[in-house]
């Protein structure tokens, strides 16, 4: 399918936003959408520390960007403390690390729901604690961005656990947006369409399941991880400075449709 190959045919500019003097900590950082952040951030002039459970692609990553590698496992309560512990002093947080187990809703087992939950929304959680008890410490504001997707607004066959955690993700961008914004602490979401990762292909590669979808995208192609990177970069930033608690679309028009 052609489509899945298709670039953006407006380049990116990475240059537009001055994150210098800034450390950023992303989780889920080896692969797909959190590298394109980490490589965005680094070309900002951010400091970043990068949060992934597999070694070789923080290895990786640590020489093409120059990050800071933390390997840390997200889906315990233990792991997920460790990486906010670990990461020193943090003004810009990306909670991006997730998993999509696809299985019938019938089949959907609880350890799957449990598993899918514990790393994409309560990990989120646990690291958004630790980092905005210290920028509250420290009399700083910051931001936090959730890496949430359209499916907490639209269900989408064998998703349960997904949909069911990023709909909770948004919630709790909500709450945080609330109660962190006197703080000067501003938290918003992004909700990208299928984006064209490793884990997108295993969800969306078969042309069958992949055109209806596409087919409802206004701007006729999914996303990049490099879409969803430039749009977290500008939420981080000064550029911002008044966009709190949003759930923001990055979908190429498929909700309005």
């Amino acid at each position: 399918m052609a489509q899945w190959t298709m670039t953006n045919p407006h380049p990116l500019d990475v240059t537009r936003y001055n994150l210098a003097g800034q450390r950023a900590l992303v989780t889920g950082a080896g692969k797909g959408i959190g590298r394109e952040i980490v490589r965005v951030l680094r070309q900002s002039g951010a400091d970043v520390v990068a949060v992934s459970r597999t070694a070789t692609d923080l290895a990786s990553l640590e020489h093409e960007t120059g990050c800071h590698p933390l390997i840390a496992d997200l889906s315990t309560v233990e792991g997920a403390r460790y990486a906010a512990a670990s990461a020193g002093e943090v003004d810009l947080l990306v909670n991006n690390a997730g998993i999509a187990v696809l299985e019938p809703f019938l089949d959907t087992t609880p350890e799957t729901f449990d598993q899918t939950i514990a790393v994409n929304v309560r990990a989120a959680m646990i690291v958004s604690q630790h980092v905005a008890r210290e920028l509250i410490s420290r009399r700083a504001g910051g931001a936090i961005v959730n890496v949430s997707s359209q499916s907490s607004t639209v269900g989408l066959p064998l998703h349960a656990a997904y949909c069911a955690s990023k709909g909770a993700l948004d919630q709790l961008t909500r709450v945080m947006a609330i109660e962190l914004g006197p703080y000067g602490i501003r938290v918003n979401a992004v909700n990208p369409t299928v984006t064209l990762t490793p884990m997108g292909e295993m969800a969306w590669g078969d042309p069958a399941r992949s055109a209806p979808m596409l087919a409802r995208i206004p701007l006729g192609r999914f996303a990049t991880p490099a879409d969803v990177a430039q749009v977290v970069t500008f939420l981080l930033s000064s550029a911002a400075a008044m966009v709190h608690g949003v759930t923001l679309p990055v979908d190429g028009g498929f909700l309005a449709s």
